[in-house]
């Protein structure tokens, strides 16, 4: 058993109570070369450890007297099962002003918050250490064993693979899709990155750009050509429209729960598809391109908001192995680039029509070309002093979109846009980040025309911000905020 403990200016350590835990933590710092006194009352125990030419001595840790027994060591762990025992040792030590640096043994939750109340600097709970290292045990296995049979679907690729990402792709989607593919190549098969729609948003553009990461429009390909089909990040797309789906990998539940998959590998307890195939990649123990590298990396920091939003401890782990392998002058290009002149437009035109609640802020941005500029003004709209809650949008074609953003801890912006218009669209995104769609006819029973156009706009407008506000729970104030 390893302690972790690693205090190179600590010289002395002492060990109250010697079962098989201080034991074990016992041999360990002897071997590193640490100077070690144990005192147990236990005298048969005693003996036995003297016998291991260990240096132990008979006290009950519970009398008064221990404080003069560790007058001299600089580290006291208090590792006794008894853990009533283990209270009272730390309650004397730090009682008589002790300043030794104390690790003491817990048996749950409850006597954890008692020994720390005392004094303890760190508390163990012992089956909570077992249970932990269960789970990693089991997260290994379960990692290897899904390795295995990932590798055996895309062996079975008798030509070529085709990897689809949802539409409009975002650099998680993207980076999780070249990752796939570079494992695929890696086992001599082709892969073709398919998408669908668009890549308007000026960084996503970017991304792809100065990683050279290839991608292929489905307009322009047969399906049928294929013979192994991958899902890769694609549940915010809803459903493809193809006859079967051999891989599945997702950090999304799916909403048709009966998709007949030969592999499928969903992880809603993390918060990006990078950080899934970046374990693939470890796993498999494939050489990592900066190119790839560099967009995992990125993936996982925008899906989690540069690691502030809805972090875990599996993206911090991927980012972590990714981060020497990237290529950090080329993220910097990505998330500065240029603006386009119509997302200036549509910023200016958030800006001039925006509304402010309290710190919740609302605009429309009239009519637009580029739907990925709303995205972007509700980011920038964040930034404002005081704001907290953004959502700006837009009519194009005969939709209304609506992008959304939140920094508000106690609001979960995707379920604001469900509870407002999930009855008339599709409202899809994070309690950070979100977007919903809503044909026009339904929301104003108005068809789009030239002659129509302001009337559109101003029915559209009082009902979406009167919505939001609602589902906001503020009252919308009579003109334009600032």
């Amino acid at each position: 058993m390893s302690t972790g403990i690693t205090m190179a200016s600590m010289s002395r350590y002492a060990i109250l109570g010697c079962g098989s835990v201080g034991h074990a933590v016992a041999e360990d710092l002897v071997a590193e070369g640490k100077e070690v006194e144990i005192l147990d009352r236990d005298e048969s125990r005693v003996e036995a450890l003297r016998d291991q030419d260990l240096d132990a001595h008979v006290a009950d840790i519970r009398d008064a007297a221990i404080v003069e027994e560790v007058a001299d060591c600089d580290v006291v762990l208090i590792m006794s099962s008894d853990v009533e025992a283990n209270a009272a040792a730390v309650e004397n030590i730090r009682e008589a002003g002790g300043e030794h640096f104390i690790v003491a043994r817990a048996s749950d939750p409850v006597s954890a918050d008692e020994l720390t109340e005392l004094g303890a600097d760190v508390v163990i709970n012992p089956s909570a250490v077992i249970a932990d290292s269960a789970l990693r045990a089991l997260e290994t296995g379960e990692l290897e064993f899904k390795a295995t049979n990932l590798a055996e679907v895309i062996d079975a690729t008798d030509d070529r693979m085709a990897i689809l990402i949802h539409r409009s792709p975002d650099p998680d989607s993207i980076a999780s899709a070249a990752a796939l593919r570079d494992i695929a190549e890696s086992r001599g098969v082709e892969a073709d990155i398919v998408y669908e729609g668009e890549i308007g948003h000026q960084e996503n553009r970017a991304f792809v750009n100065l990683l050279g990461i290839e991608l292929v429009s489905m307009s322009e390909v047969d399906m049928a050509d294929y013979d192994t089909v991958a899902l890769v990040d694609y549940a915010k797309g809803g459903e493809p429209d193809v006859e079967r789906i051999d891989v599945l990998i997702d950090h999304y539940e799916h909403e048709e729960d009966n998709l007949d998959v030969s592999f499928t590998d969903v992880r809603p307890n993390v918060s990006a598809t990078s950080t899934i195939l970046t374990k693939y990649i470890q796993e498999l123990d494939l050489t990592l391109s900066q190119e790839v590298a560099t967009a995992l990396l990125y993936g996982i920091r925008a899906e989690t908001l540069d690691f502030k939003r809805d972090t875990t401890p599996a993206d911090l782990t991927a980012a972590a192995y990714l981060y020497p392998f990237a290529d950090h002058d080329t993220l910097e290009q990505v998330e500065s680039p240029s603006m386009s002149p119509e997302t200036l437009d549509v910023l200016a035109e958030a800006i001039r029509n925006r509304e402010v609640s309290g710190s919740h802020l609302v605009s429309n941005a009239g009519f637009i070309r580029d739907r990925d500029a709303l995205a972007q003004a509700a980011q920038h709209l964040l930034n404002l002093e005081g704001i907290t809650t953004t959502a700006v949008f837009a009519i194009a074609d005969d939709t209304i979109y609506l992008a959304a953003r939140s920094k508000d801890i106690r609001m979960n912006i995707g379920k604001v846009l469900d509870d407002a218009f999930g009855e008339m669209g599709e409202a899809k995104g994070h309690s950070t980040d979100a977007a919903v769609e809503i044909p026009l006819g339904i929301f104003t029973g108005i068809e789009t025309s030239e002659d129509n156009r302001e009337t559109l706009l101003q029915l559209t407008e009082e009902a979406v911000r009167k919505k939001l506000f609602d589902a906001m729970g503020v009252e919308s104030s009579d003109g334009n905020g600032s």
